[in-house]
């Protein structure tokens, strides 16, 4: 399937996000004092808990040493020793070193802000272990771009909810909400906080149909199969 075949209900994909903003109310995402911290978090937030990535960040300013040069130049052990709670440390500190190396030779926030979102996101793409739902998260949250994440809570809600497969490339999805939604940083931003916070409260892997917000709109659900459906990681 190519990013043109996917077609998606637009009047249903806006209920959705009215019928979740009044379940769950504004969410001020993502976390974080500054853009730099944004990106921080969202390179070590790769395969762990939130609470996780906070304690990462905690030890960082506790050395004073959340900003670009202080992780380029900290030594690589200690590097993973501060960021040990966010799992992986060892090759989450490779990821950040080399993404501060990028983020400082690119000229720093104020020049890549300068830069068109598609040659930004080529940019971030090309950076070691960054791949398109870090990019997305960065570009979105840090930067502010209309760009839509997609990610494991994403592919599970709206597989319930018959709109998609659940299965499709990354960049279909993408592409397919973008077009349905139209550029809006501000939609984006908000409804894919709902979309986590739904995804790991009630729209699990094991579904609490019972408290869906959704749950008229969902087959499984209306069903009662609860799991029929469902998809991505088990986030």
């Amino acid at each position: 399937m190519d990013d043109l075949s996917l077609r998606l209900p637009v009047r249903r994909l806006r209920a959705a996000y009215r019928t979740l903003c009044r379940a769950y109310g504004p969410q001020d995402w993502w976390p974080g004092d500054t853009p730099f911290e944004i990106m921080v978090g969202a390179v070590l937030t790769q395969n762990t808990a939130w609470s996780n990535v906070e304690r990462a960040i905690a030890n960082l300013k506790a050395q004073h040493a959340l900003g670009p040069r202080a992780i380029t130049e900290a030594p690589l052990p200690r590097l993973a020793q501060w960021i040990r709670p966010s799992g992986y440390f060892n090759v989450k500190a490779r990821r950040l070193r080399s993404f501060c190396l990028w983020y400082r030779e690119a000229g720093g926030l104020r020049k890549l802000s300068r830069r068109p979102t598609a040659r930004l996101r080529e940019a971030l793409l090309a950076v070691h272990g960054v791949g398109p739902e870090t990019a997305d998260d960065i570009l979105l949250y840090a930067f502010r771009r209309p760009v839509f994440v997609i990610d494991a809570y994403t592919r599970r809600i709206f597989a319930r909810l018959g709109l998609i497969e659940g299965r499709e490339p990354y960049e279909t999805l993408r592409a397919g909400f973008e077009r349905a939604l139209g550029a809006d940083a501000a939609l984006f931003n908000e409804y894919h906080a709902l979309l986590v916070i739904h995804g790991k409260g009630v729209c699990r892997p094991r579904p609490r149909c019972g408290e869906c917000a959704l749950r008229r709109s969902c087959p499984p659900a209306r069903a009662g199969t609860g799991e029929t459906g469902s998809s991505g990681d088990g986030r």
